[in-house]
């Protein structure tokens, strides 16, 4: 198959990227390089430094004839988003409008979009279904929630078919260790070069984090199944703050305790998602256990 992939130069998307070409598909990314690496792109990928807003991607469809879109760029910041979210939703709205058009106008058979969990569900005292409603507060999970509903729009009105994941906290190599998302990375890359290490809060928050590479093979499975559904990609397990510390601690021989600091506002103390259907529809599961999937995190950030 012939494969756009937005974002090909960031984390999540580069692993798919590569997956891809490893599976015999030709692929195309599309990055502006604002927070992705050219490190990251695969040689045997056709790459153009572009802007998902860009008038120019027309072109690029036109020259592609691609039959799926695998879209990953965006705005991540959430903290970005509630202080500029005219910024936030001209990438993410407006940007992803501009490849939805395309994508209809070029014959694009399948549009792959990557959604969020934590930001849809906010704080849940069970691990969510895709069936719970979704009621974002930031505008970063708003443009998420405005993407599925024009992608059920684009389904309904253009026959463009559709497959949303709604990821939980991904990890592993390539992820950004200066971002805010990161914390995995973070935690490696400080305790590799014997920094100070922060934890906000008391550490009991919890996650639902995800190995990059599963993600990757539930996108690989995305380009034959799942047509117009949404699905949670995550582990069902959750970890604390505290434990991911404990753990990363013992992998790289860290010596020195924690610093708290004061909580940050509006963080979620648990974040975990019900994959239930992933494993139904779409025979996915995580394989990755933590210890490994943070072992090869650390070895990455090592070099």
């Amino acid at each position: 198959m012939r494969v756009l992939v937005t974002g090909g130069a960031g984390f999540i998307a580069s692993h798919i990227a590569d997956l891809y070409i490893k599976e015999g598909h030709r692929v195309s990314i599309v990055d502006n390089l604002s927070s992705g690496r050219r490190s990251n792109i695969n040689s045997k990928a056709e790459f153009y430094k572009l802007d998902i807003t860009s008038s120019k991607i027309k072109e690029i469809f036109k020259r592609g004839r691609f039959d799926i879109v695998n879209h990953h760029a965006a705005q991540i910041d959430v903290r970005k988003s509630v202080t500029d979210p005219s910024f936030d939703a001209g990438t993410n709205i407006m940007g992803t409008l501009n490849l939805l058009q395309n994508a209809v106008q070029s014959g694009v058979k399948r549009f792959v979009f990557a959604s969020s969990g934590g930001v849809m569900y906010g704080e849940c005292p069970r691990p969510p279904s895709e069936t719970k409603p979704a009621l974002p507060i930031s505008p970063y999970g708003i443009s998420k929630k405005a993407v599925e509903d024009y992608l059920r729009f684009f389904r309904f009105a253009h026959g463009l078919e559709s497959v949303i994941f709604r990821y939980g906290n991904v990890y592993g190599p390539r992820q950004d260790p200066h971002g805010e998302a990161g914390v995995v990375a973070i935690f490696s890359r400080a305790m590799l070069e014997n920094r100070e290490l922060y934890i906000f809060g008391d550490g009991k928050q919890v996650r639902d984090y995800v190995y990059v590479g599963d993600v990757a093979r539930a996108n690989l499975i995305a380009l034959k199944k799942g047509e117009g559904e949404i699905f949670n990609i995550g582990t069902e397990r959750s970890l604390s703050v505290n434990q991911l510390y404990g753990y990363l601690k013992k992998i790289t021989g860290y010596k020195k305790p924690a610093v708290y600091k004061q909580a940050r506002l509006g963080e979620l103390q648990s974040s975990k998602l019900n994959a239930g259907k992933s494993r139904k529809r779409l025979g996915w599961r995580s394989q990755v256990d933590i210890v490994e999937g943070l072992s090869r995190t650390a070895a990455f950030f090592k070099g």
